[in-house]
């Protein structure tokens, strides 16, 4: 399919303490991150190149999975936070349960692009606690020629809106590990601004906030960075501009939004 991953069990690229997501997610201990091998978009600017193509992993099976949730937790996790798992949802669905069931207590997040159907985060339902997902495109041309997806506003707005459903109101709280301030329920959208896209990254803002208000928290990243595979693609190869990203910040704090 289109996540460029075949056969049997689950291909896990990396499971460790990650310390650079949102302060509310990462905290100091860490998040306990699961990336997962493979990704239904085809992003040409992608920050993950290796591990999106299903170019590396390793095979585990559901009850491996499991194990690695607890072991993370036993590390001190804040969370357990799954990245890029839209095409293992159902052995996700197996191994979280095995995980609470041996006693796992931490939040679980569903970290994805957002591209995802409404049917397949139907059966997150009970089982995700956190949705921290991209909103990457408002506009269908930039969607067609980056990540070949020009339907990718519409099927990103219906899934925002079930994961808003399952969630509600973000809820705060202590982690395991005593930290304050933990998000423990709730959604995060992410949107990560392009070179040359601002009209782009305006419309996500606007359109997020004005649907939702204080329901979702948003998260502007200005971390893009030009990779060896955009270097024939002239406006993707150069980094964002601080005046750019201002802008940005400054638009949705006049929609309202509050840093």
């Amino acid at each position: 399919g289109v996540c460029g991953v075949s056969g049997d069990g689950i291909l896990g690229a990396r499971a460790a303490l990650h310390m650079w997501e949102e302060p509310c997610i990462s905290g100091e201990h860490g998040s306990g991150a699961v990336f997962f091998s493979g990704c239904p978009l085809r992003c040409i600017y992608c920050q993950n190149y290796e591990i999106a193509h299903a170019e590396t992993g390793k095979r585990i099976s559901v009850e491996r999975l499991a194990e690695i949730f607890l072991e993370l937790a036993e590390k001190g996790a804040n969370n357990i936070n799954l990245v890029t798992p839209t095409h293992y949802t159902p052995e996700i669905v197996q191994a979280v349960t095995l995980a609470r069931e041996a006693g796992l207590t931490l939040p679980i997040i569903y970290n994805c692009s957002g591209y995802e159907k409404v049917e397949t985060l139907r059966q997150l339902a009970g089982i995700v606690d956190i949705y921290l997902t991209d909103f990457k495109y408002m506009d269908r041309e930039i969607a067609a020629r980056y990540s070949k997806a020009p339907d990718y506003p519409e099927i990103a707005k219906k899934a925002l809106q079930e994961m808003v459903r399952q969630t509600r109101a973000p809820v705060f709280g202590e982690s395991p590990s005593g930290e304050q301030d933990m998000l423990r329920s709730g959604v995060i959208v992410r949107h990560l601004l392009l070179p040359n896209c601002l009209q782009n990254g305006k419309e996500v803002v606007r359109y997020v906030y004005e649907t939702y208000g204080d329901a979702v928290y948003l998260s502007l990243m200005n971390q893009y960075t030009p990779l060896p595979q955009v270097k024939n693609i002239p406006e993707l190869n150069r980094k964002v501009t601080e005046r750019e990203y201002e802008k940005l910040i400054d638009y949705a704090i006049d929609l309202g939004v509050e840093c």
